[in-house]
């Protein structure tokens, strides 16, 4: 009863026209984000926060929130059409997306990628409004021991990711790994790895990187082939919404992902980007037909936009009753609501209930906004696909190129984007995938991070990982996955459904 009389505040607080206004311009603004390759929700809030000071603390926080999960659904656009993921976690929407897309599916991939959206992020807000509290506390029992045994299980899980060797794809994961470690030393301060070079000390940026993979190396790629297969998109586009076939492939994977999502959502250093991948590597094992991943399998799409929009929803957990931000948007959402004079953590509940279930009940109203915004829009996306690649190729080049220097206003980052894209292809022709370099990447700053922190708690006792329940049994799950994928028998059928797919 204490819900339904919560969500009506929330409702009531959320249908008003400045509200709904707001709610609006975030989601169209996100949208338009999530498009645009290297301008990400994170750039885009830390410019918008001196905007927040001429408004209230609700429609303050209703914008900025509708712009972070409307980037979700935007970022699935470019990383469908052109192969370039426009927000981190459309990367894993790529792999199969961008496929469909050559195969004249572009339209059942967007409807998909959508609907899937939609859901997820219907249910996730669900969760959010009626789990707060306990998935809360399951997100207390995390110590660093466990993150770091969490974050190896996924990155065991990536192997999975990749078609064909075995090798190449511990290979990708530790050349991601090696990567991630280019920056500064978190305890010492120290510069790492940066050859005395200024714009190497805070890092590689992933957006150059992806881009450069995925965009750039997917350009030279095509340029290497015969003009007639080149012409990717002028293939005849077989309908604009996806076939009863679809919806009944598309549907589990939709389900898993949401479930997956809002449960890693919860995590810090989840969300979207996390249960995305996760997502992709689930809906491979428990598919009958593995090969079809990376050719244009519609719960490679499903499963990973479902999963990226409900990470993005239950992420507002644990900075909403804790105050903790899981990811970097949080922390900017933590950053506002301080600018606002509000304290984040358990007490906002009760001292601002208009605030906290308005925010929660403005979410379900910008996943409707988004779902009206975006599925009238697959027909105009469409016409791009009719564009001739030797016109669409400059005009992606430019756009990655406006991109990656708004990311730091510099050149460099657009030169070491262009090296990447030559590392793409050399990829590409040595049938490497570079999704799972991506997540070593990703990972490997976080990791370290973890392992450091639990050495330093537990005075350099490397027991500490096996002493815990909890990280004891997520290394225990990790070695049994790197078991099952090393067994010879399992080994060989791997290769066999590969090659079928080739």
């Amino acid at each position: 009863m204490d819900l339904i009389n919560n969500l009506a505040l929330g409702f009531q607080t959320t249908l008003t026209f400045s509200n709904l206004t707001y709610a609006f311009f975030g989601c169209v603004l996100g949208t338009l984000i999530g498009v645009l390759p290297g301008l990400g929700p994170v750039a885009t809030i830390a410019m918008l926060l001196p905007s927040i000071y001429s408004l209230d603390a609700t429609p303050a926080l209703i914008m900025l929130a509708g712009i972070y999960y409307g980037s979700q659904y935007g970022g699935s656009t470019t990383a469908i059409l052109i192969n370039v993921p426009g927000e981190s976690a459309s990367v894993v929407t790529a792999l199969d997306g961008y496929q469909m897309a050559r195969q004249g599916r572009a339209g059942a991939a967007l409807a998909v990628a959508g609907l899937g959206s939609f859901f997820a992020g219907s249910v996730a807000t669900l969760v959010l409004a009626a789990f707060a509290p306990p998935l809360t506390e399951m997100a207390f029992k995390f110590g660093s021991a466990e993150y770091f045994s969490l974050m190896v299980v996924g990155l065991i899980g990536a192997v999975v990711l990749a078609s064909g060797s075995l090798i190449k794809a511990i290979a990708m994961i530790l050349l991601g790994l090696l990567l991630g470690q280019i920056n500064t030393d978190v305890i010492s301060g120290v510069p790492r790895f940066s050859f005395d070079v200024p714009e190497l000390s805070d890092g590689i940026n992933f957006v150059v990187i992806a881009m450069g993979l995925f965009g750039f190396g997917e350009i030279i790629a095509n340029l290497g082939q015969p003009a007639e297969e080149r012409e990717v998109f002028t293939k005849d586009v077989k309908g604009l919404w996806p076939t009863r076939q679809d919806f009944k492939e598309a549907a589990p994977a939709v389900l898993r992902g949401t479930a997956l999502g809002s449960i890693l959502g919860v995590l810090p250093g989840g969300g979207s980007l996390l249960s995305a991948f996760a997502s992709y590597t689930l809906e491979k094992k428990l598919s009958k037909t593995p090969e079809k991943f990376g050719k244009g399998a519609i719960q490679g799409v499903a499963g990973p936009e479902s999963a990226n929009n409900a990470g993005a929803q239950t992420s507002f957990i644990p900075m909403l009753t804790l105050g903790i931000p899981p990811n970097p948007v949080m922390a900017l959402m933590v950053g506002a609501m301080t600018i606002k004079g509000i304290q984040p953590g358990p007490q906002v509940m009760a001292s601002n209930p208009e605030l906290f279930w308005g925010l929660i009940a403005s979410m379900w109203i910008g996943n409707l906004m988004l779902v009206i915004l975006n599925l009238p829009l697959i027909g105009i996306w469409i016409k791009l696909l009719t564009v001739p690649y030797r016109f669409l190729f400059p005009a992606i080049l430019l756009f990655c190129c406006i991109g990656l220097y708004t990311l730091n206003n510099n050149n460099f980052d657009v030169y070491m984007s262009v090296l990447f894209g030559v590392v793409g292809y050399a990829f590409y022709k040595l049938g490497c995938e570079p999704a799972p370099l991506l997540l070593g990447f990703i990972l490997g700053p976080m990791m370290e991070e973890h392992l450091r922190r639990a050495l330093l708690l537990s005075r350099g006792d490397w027991s500490t990982f096996l002493t815990r329940p909890l990280s004891a049994s997520l290394l225990a799950a990790a070695a049994l996955l790197l078991l099952i994928v090393t067994l010879p028998n399992v080994r060989r059928k791997r290769e066999v459904a590969f090659s079928e797919g080739d």
